[in-house]
């Protein structure tokens, strides 16, 4: 059992990363080894992946590659088996992987057709004598890969599209259909055309053999319009082959056994170390629960809700440490927070890995008031850490955080807050249970130890991606 698998995506831990893309891609090539699966993942040759070539084998060469010419490089890197596209007219700039001095870069979807292109040719003709039985896109960066499989010779490999983020979609103009190498007939809704125009994601959900989401909950919700930003009706008619899979964590990197003050479930001593630590180096002081928030900050991740929510936690002896960076008003909305809350609230704008696991270890509850979530890891380092989850109830956090109630406190079952509808007044509510269920010492140590319990690794995950290859690979 078992066979090979190309992995297309534009991030992937330890490479490169602007979100939680990355730590799948990353994860799921060790994840999946242990069930037969050799699986290569192929990434564009960005300017800070450039220095890596030099210790990587030249394998594939594309003469002419949406404006210019390309190769694709092959090396065991970091313990990936890493192909990297090698393509400066595209990738070897200034900026992140889509965005410049200006903004997106302009030739966007010409740079991740570029990718999707080579990944289909690898795909159907193999490199170097290593051919895959299935080629496995991630969201609208390799959304074209399927249907380039699919309009121009699949030879034999069948295709997998994971979306992690339906929001973003790839649109691009109609004009390009021939400069994408798109087949003129299939623009029509059926097919490629969307609103008049192009979208990556949207020829991938047309053209795959199957589709997964990142969780369960999220694959139900993408069929509902207030979920499916426009392609519920695509998501609804291949409701058939789509798959929800939840992702994982990786657990040696997020153990709490690990950290500088270590602590497990069964001995939960040094987490009050790592407590008192985290409010030192904050100047805080907080008699009550004090929760944190690790989260790009945008509308989407519910950051909005907190100025309207955070007084009264404040009041009623709670506290709170924010680290993110987003949108430019909830930042000023955090620092006002922080501001009018001196010893109770704190604000660090930005991301730092090492100060992210301080806070997982510190905190003793993490709020995550997503109005979506199409899985959240955030979540899951919190159960892992015993930082119990505020969770709303949707997508992914639905899935992994078994919320308070009195049958799952009764049973010893809950791991966390789950509340509904996404709104100050519900979140509100939420933060008065947090008060209360954190004075109880005894139920609140039981939670934490439920939730150190819940499995958040990769073992399920990894049977269920090795179950949908193996049966698309018969």
């Amino acid at each position: 059992m078992g066979g090979r698998v190309l992995s297309v995506a534009s991030e992937a831990v330890p490479f490169i990363k602007t979100g939680g893309l990355a730590d799948v891609v990353g994860a799921l090539p060790a994840a999946l080894a242990g069930a037969g699966w050799q699986m290569r993942v192929l990434l564009p040759a960005y300017r800070s992946l450039r220095p890596l070539l030099d210790s990587m084998t030249p394998v594939w060469t594309e003469g002419a590659l949406f404006g210019g010419a390309a190769q694709v490089f092959h090396g065991q890197v970091q313990g990936i088996d890493l192909l990297l596209l090698d393509a400066p007219h595209l990738y070897d700039r200034e900026g992140g992987p889509y965005t410049g001095p200006s903004g997106d870069w302009w030739d966007n979807a010409q740079r991740f057709a570029a990718l999707s292109w080579v990944a289909a040719r690898m795909a159907r003709e193999g490199v170097g004598g290593w051919k895959p039985d299935i080629l496995h896109a991630h969201d609208w960066q390799a959304g074209f890969a399927p249907a380039y499989l699919r309009y121009h010779g699949a030879g034999g490999v069948k295709s997998v599209l994971t979306i992690h983020n339906i929001a973003f979609q790839g649109w691009a103009d109609a004009r390009l259909m021939s400069d994408l190498r798109l087949p003129l007939d299939q623009f029509h809704p059926g097919g490629l055309e969307y609103y008049g125009n192009l979208s990556s994601l949207k020829a991938g959900l047309v053209t795959a053999d199957k589709i997964t989401t990142v969780s369960p909950t999220y694959a139900e919700e993408l069929m509902r319009p207030e979920f499916g930003m426009g392609l519920q009706g695509v998501m609804a008619a291949r409701k058939a082959d789509v798959l929800g899979i939840l992702n994982g964590v990786d657990t040696t990197i997020w153990d709490p056994a690990a950290e500088p003050t270590p602590y497990s479930g069964r001995a939960l001593a040094g987490k009050a170390t790592a407590r008192a630590a985290l409010c030192a180096r904050f100047g805080v002081d907080v008699p009550g629960p004090l929760a944190i928030v690790v989260s790009r900050l945008t509308d989407q991740k519910g950051i909005d809700l907190l100025p309207a929510t955070i007084p009264d936690f404040v009041a009623a002896g709670g506290g709170l440490v924010i680290l993110g960076s987003g949108d430019p008003a909830l930042e000023h909305a955090m620092r006002d927070l922080a501001q009018a809350h001196p010893g109770r609230v704190a604000l660090h704008v930005g991301y730092d890995e090492t100060l992210s696991h301080q806070l997982f270890a510190g905190g003793d509850a993490v709020l995550v008031p997503s109005r979506f979530e199409p899985c959240g890891l955030t979540q899951m380092y919190g159960l892992r850490y015993g930082t119990l989850p505020v969770v709303s109830a949707t997508g992914g956090l639905a899935d992994t955080v078994i919320g308070a109630s009195p049958a799952t406190l009764a049973s010893g079952a809950a791991t966390g807050i789950v509340f509904h509808p996404t709104d100050a007044l519900a979140l509100g509510q939420a933060l008065r249970k947090l008060v209360a269920l954190y004075a109880d010492r005894k139920l609140w140590g039981q939670m934490q130890k439920t939730a150190m319990t819940h499995p958040v690794g990769w073992d399920a995950s990894a049977a269920a991606y090795a179950a949908l290859y193996q049966g698309l690979s018969q």
